[in-house]
């Protein structure tokens, strides 16, 4: 399918009823598993979620298994859950002198420092190769060693700047993840620059007090909209309208939603921020499909679950 000189619209048509099921079975098997059936809990959720957003008339699908997530968690937590609890815990369980303590304290510091990125890269390969649009699988191609000097660097510059060099990391770091990111054999781009955004997020910073904080939801918004703006694919750029006033609306009426019905009302209001992503989300110019072709790559779950150890969130469920 060949789209040329026309915008081309993203929707999402899940259902909040559908979704609070899934998550109520998915709760009695992981109960009655002792936590075991979590992996597949969540497979479960992102098939649903994955196979709800509609893109020039096609669905995505999610192909992870718990089995995969199982025994990717199983080596995560060998090379990295037990030595963090060993260097946290063991000087404490020994009664070592406070020296040792902290240093257990700076190598476990120092664990985690080096496990983030490689988490944040492992992560975004896994999720992607498991997500396919018309059977077509989707993957990421750059190293983790690649993302680990560009992390350190950055947060070294944001530490110095004391933050103010962030807007230039985070452009970095979105050229990165964006453009190393694939369709079958074609990759995304990104052309955005951290100048651009850089007066905003003082602004945001000096606003942050008298706003109550509502000045970082007004710069998150700005940020994901420019991201958006600035990420093509082939010839074609994506777009976003979400706006400041549609994301605090959203926002304010999911958490209502949510205290209300004591937590309950959770899979509808996912639904709706979903649904108001996707509606104003859109593909403008030419972007021939028909050139797709399969290229999928091998891959383990080990990243995803080291992302699960460090609470990254990159997906949808």
């Amino acid at each position: 399918m060949a789209i040329s000189g026309e915008s081309m619209r993203f929707s999402f048509q899940g259902r909040g009823g559908t979704l609070f099921g899934i998550h109520l079975v998915n709760l009695f098997f992981t109960i009655i598993t002792l936590g075991v059936y979590n992996f597949w809990a969540r497979v479960k959720v992102r098939q649903y979620l994955w196979g709800q957003f509609e893109v020039a008339g096609d669905r995505l699908s999610y192909h992870g298994t718990g089995k995969e997530m199982l025994l990717g968690w199983l080596k995560a937590a060998v090379i990295f859950f037990i030595p963090l609890v060993v260097l946290q815990n063991g000087p404490k369980w020994v009664e070592a002198s406070p020296a040792v303590m902290g240093v257990g304290a700076l190598l476990s510091l120092l664990l985690i420092a080096f496990f983030f990125p490689v988490a944040i890269v492992g992560t975004r390969r896994y999720r992607l190769s498991r997500t396919a649009w018309r059977s077509i699988r989707f993957s990421f191609r750059g190293t983790w060693k690649q993302y680990f000097a560009l992390s350190w660097k950055g947060n070294l510059l944001n530490l110095i700047t004391l933050s103010l060099y962030s807007p230039y990391y985070n452009a970095k770091r979105d050229k990165f993840l964006i453009s190393h990111s694939f369709v079958g054999n074609r990759n995304f781009d990104y052309d955005g620059k951290g100048e651009d955004l850089f007066w905003s997020y003082l602004i945001c910073l000096v606003l942050v007090v008298p706003t109550l904080g509502f000045s970082w939801i007004w710069y998150f918004v700005k940020r994901m909209c420019y991201v958006w703006d600035h990420t093509t694919f082939g010839e074609a750029r994506f777009a976003s309208t979400v706006t400041f006033g549609g994301m605090v609306g959203v926002s304010l009426t999911n958490l209502l939603l949510v205290l209300v019905t004591l937590g309950f009302g959770f899979p509808w209001a996912e639904v709706r921020y979903l649904r108001y992503l996707s509606d104003n989300l859109n593909l403008n110019g030419p972007a021939d499909f028909d050139s797709l072709a399969q290229d999928a790559r091998a891959v383990n779950a080990t990243g995803e679950e080291l992302g699960s150890f460090l609470d990254l969130q990159f997906d949808l469920g």
